[in-house]
C-alpha cells in the first residue's frame, strides 16, 4: 500500500453482540488469524490487529505468531510466516487506536464494518476519498459474533455500506471473505 495512505485492519472480538443482542466475548480462530493476515499482507495493509482482551486468548495467538516467527517455521513456509509478521493482539480497540496514533502522530479514522447496520456513511469509495481528504491513516474495524456491540459503534467515524451479494435476503459471509473483499475494493479506490 502506498505509504501516503496507511490502512490498519482489526479483527474485534470483545466489545461484540451475540445473536440476543447482549454484550459478549467471542473466541479467536485459528482460521482468522492465518487468512486475514494474508489478505492485509495481500493488500498492503500496515498491521492487522486481532483484539481481544482474553489473556488465554491472547497467549494462544502469541504462540501462532511464535511459531511461524521461528527459523525452521518461517524457512519451512516463508510465505505464511511473511504474511503473520504484521499481525499483533492487543487489548481493546481503544489500544489499536492509540497504537496508531503514537506510530503515526494522527488519531485515525475509524471506519466500521457490519452486514446488520441500519444505516452506513457510505461504500469503499466515499471512505477512499475521506481518506485522502482528511490525510490521516484510517482503522478499519471488522466485527466477530453478531457484529460491533454499540460501545464500539459509536466511536466510529464512517459506517462501511454492508457487502451485498445477488440475494439481498441473504447477507452472511464469513468475516475472513468480507475482509478479502473490503480490502480490494478499498484498495481499488484508493489507486494503489
Amino acid at each position: 500500500m502506498a505509504q501516503q495512505h496507511k490502512v490498519y485492519i482489526g479483527l474485534v472480538h470483545y466489545p461484540i453482540k451475540n445473536k440476543r443482542n447482549q454484550l459478549v466475548t467471542t473466541s479467536v480462530t485459528n482460521l482468522d488469524i492465518h487468512d486475514i493476515s494474508r489478505s492485509a499482507k495481500t493488500f498492503g495493509m500496515e498491521r492487522y490487529f486481532i483484539i481481544t482482551p482474553l489473556a488465554a486468548q491472547q497467549k494462544l495467538v502469541n504462540k501462532i505468531l511464535g511459531h511461524w516467527g521461528e527459523d525452521k517455521s518461517s524457512e519451512y513456509n516463508p510465505d505464511r510466516s511473511d504474511a503473520l509478521s504484521s499481525t499483533f493482539v492487543i487489548n481493546s480497540v481503544k489500544d489499536a487506536v492509540e497504537e496508531i496514533t503514537n506510530e503515526t502522530g494522527q488519531e485515525p479514522i475509524l471506519a466500521l464494518t457490519g452486514a446488520n447496520f441500519s444505516t452506513h456513511t457510505g461504500d469503499t469509495k466515499n471512505l477512499a476519498e475521506k481518506i485522502k481528504i482528511d490525510n490521516k491513516p484510517c482503522l478499519l474495524l471488522f466485527g466477530t459474533g453478531w457484529g460491533l456491540h454499540d460501545d464500539v459503534l459509536k466511536l466510529g467515524d464512517f459506517m462501511l455500506e454492508p457487502i451485498m451479494g445477488a440475494d439481498n435476503d441473504y447477507n452472511h459471509l464469513s468475516v475472513r471473505s468480507a475482509v478479502a473483499i473490503y480490502l480490494s475494493q478499498l484498495c481499488k479506490d484508493l489507486s494503489l
